[in-house]
C-alpha cells in the first residue's frame, strides 16, 4: 500500500520570549549564512522543549526530526504528555505553519480540526459556514449539497443551523466542524484533542465515523488525544512523541504501554506474600491478567471481551487444604470478589489458580485488585491493592451502554491446574 503521507526529517524551532520567530538582525544572519552557502546559524542551538526545566537558550526545538510514514485508509494515533509536541505536528501537516528544516509529502484533500472553530467564520451562520468550508477542501456548490442533509443531521444542530455560529456553544461548535471534516469527503482527516469538548454520546459517534471512513471509503485519518481507550480501539499503529522526538512507531498497544512506562507510575507491588499459615506453605511466583503481567504494563481491556487472571504459585512442602480469592476495588470501595467454591489440596510443586470475569460485566474504568487467602482453619487473609487494570470506554454505535456493566455471579469462573503435570 503506498504512503500518503511522508514525513521526513521534520523540525520546528520556536524562540522564547515575546517575539516567536526571531529578530531582524538574527533574519538578517540566516540570510548572510545562506548567501554564502553555510548552515544557518540558529539551528546548531537550542534546547530540548522540556517544559519542567529552566533552560540556558532563548530557541527550543518543538520538533527535532520526526520521521514516519502514513498509508491510506489508515487511522494513525499519536499520544505523549503536553507538550510533546502534538500539535505542532499537526499544525505541519495541516501547512498551518512551516516546518524549520525537512519536508513532507502528502497526497490529497486535508480536512483538520485542530481547535474548536478552525475554518469557520463566526458571524456566518452555520449553514454558511458549511458551504464556506467544502469551497475551502475545494468541492464544488453540488458536492456540497449533497451532503448538505446528511451533515447537520450527524452534527444535532438543526434548529440553529441559521444562526451565527459566534452564539454556539463549544459542543455545538465542535459538532459541526466535525461533521463538515467527516463528511465533505478528504483523502485525509487530521484531528486535534477538540473531540474531548464534545458529550460522551458525541464523542462515541465522531469514533464510529472516524472507523466508518477509514475502513469503507479508504481515508487516512490522524488522531491525536490523550484518551488512550480510544486510541486502542480505533488505531492499528500509534506514534509516541515526548519533548519533540519519536520514541516508537509500533502497534498502538506497545506504544501504550511504553507511554505508561516512561510517564505514568505502574504498579510497584512486585510480590505477593501470604500471611498466616499460607505463609509457611506458598511462595507467589507471578501474576497474569489476559496473559499481560500488570506489574509491567499498564493494561487496557475492552468491556465485551472476557477477563482472565491467573496466579502462578508454588508450594514448597505439601499444602493443607486453602481457598484463594480476587476481590476488586474502584475508587477504593470494594465492589466484588470471586473466590474458590471447593478448597484446594495439592503435593508440592508449581501450580496456577485461574479466574475469569466474563464479557459485559464491567463499566469503564480503573479497577484495584486484591488476593486474598485462608484454609479451613483460619479466617481469611488479604493483600489489598496489589495491582490495577483499566476497561475502555465503549465507542461502537452498535453496543448499547445499558448492555453490560451488569454484576452477574454466573458470568465468574475459577479452576485450579498443576503445572508440574504440564
Amino acid at each position: 500500500m503506498s504512503a500518503i503521507i511522508k514525513v521526513e526529517n521534520i523540525s520546528k524551532q520556536y524562540r522564547l520570549g515575546q517575539i516567536g520567530t526571531g529578530t531582524i538582525g538574527h533574519d538578517l544572519n540566516r540570510w548572510w549564512a545562506q548567501l554564502r552557502g553555510k548552515e544557518d546559524p540558529y539551528l546548531k542551538i537550542g534546547e530540548t522543549n522540556d517544559r519542567s526545566k529552566k533552560g540556558h537558550s532563548d530557541y527550543v526545538w518543538a520538533l527535532k526530526d520526526v520521521n514516519f510514514e502514513v498509508n491510506q485508509g489508515e487511522v494513525l494515533g499519536i499520544i505523549g504528555k503536553n507538550g510533546a509536541g502534538k500539535s505542532t505536528l499537526l499544525k505541519i501537516l495541516s501547512k498551518t505553519t512551516a516546518p524549520t528544516t525537512g519536508s513532507i509529502k502528502i497526497k490529497g484533500r486535508i480536512a483538520s480540526l485542530l481547535e474548536v472553530g478552525t475554518g469557520f467564520h463566526p458571524d456566518l451562520s452555520g449553514r454558511d459556514n458549511i458551504f464556506l468550508n467544502g469551497a475551502i477542501l475545494g468541492m464544488t456548490k453540488r458536492e456540497i449539497k449533497s451532503k448538505f442533509d446528511e451533515i447537520v443531521d450527524f452534527s444535532g444542530v438543526e434548529r440553529y443551523i441559521d444562526t451565527p455560529v459566534k452564539r454556539y456553544s463549544s459542543g455545538m461548535y465542535v459538532r459541526l466542524a466535525f461533521a463538515v471534516a467527516a463528511h465533505l469527503e478528504p483523502e485525509i482527516l487530521i484531528l486535534d484533542e477538540v473531540l474531548a469538548v464534545g458529550d460522551a454520546d458525541f464523542q462515541k459517534k465522531c469514533l464510529g465515523k472516524m472507523k466508518d471512513v477509514s475502513v469503507n471509503d479508504g481515508r487516512t485519518v490522524l488522531f491525536v488525544s490523550h484518551n488512550l481507550s480510544a486510541i486502542s480501539q480505533l488505531c492499528k499503529n500509534a506514534v509516541l512523541l515526548s519533548n519533540g522526538k519519536v520514541v516508537d512507531i509500533n502497534e498502538t498497544s506497545l506504544v501504550i504501554n511504553k507511554y505508561y512506562q516512561q510517564h505514568l507510575e505502574i504498579n510497584q507491588i512486585q510480590e505477593v506474600k501470604f500471611e498466616g499459615l499460607l505463609k509457611d506453605y506458598l511462595k507467589f511466583l507471578e501474576f497474569f491478567i489476559n496473559g499481560v503481567n500488570p506489574f509491567a504494563n499498564e493494561l487496557i481491556v475492552h468491556p465485551t471481551q472476557q477477563i482472565n487472571f491467573e496466579l502462578k504459585l508454588l508450594a514448597e512442602k505439601n499444602i493443607p487444604p486453602f481457598r484463594l480469592s480476587l476481590a476488586f476495588f474502584k475508587d477504593n470501595v470494594r465492589l466484588f470478589s470471586i473466590s474458590d467454591y471447593d478448597f484446594y489440596e495439592s503435593t508440592q510443586g508449581q501450580f496456577s489458580c485461574t479466574f475469569s470475569i466474563d464479557k459485559n460485566v464491567l463499566r469503564a474504568g480503573t479497577y484495584q485488585i486484591g488476593i486474598g487467602s485462608r484454609t479451613e482453619a483460619n479466617l481469611w487473609v488479604w493483600n489489598e491493592h496489589v495491582c490495577s487494570f483499566n476497561v475502555s470506554e465503549v465507542y461502537d454505535e452498535n453496543i448499547n451502554i445499558l448492555d453490560y456493566g451488569i454484576l452477574n455471579s454466573k458470568k465468574f469462573s475459577t479452576s485450579k491446574r498443576n503445572l508440574n503435570d504440564t
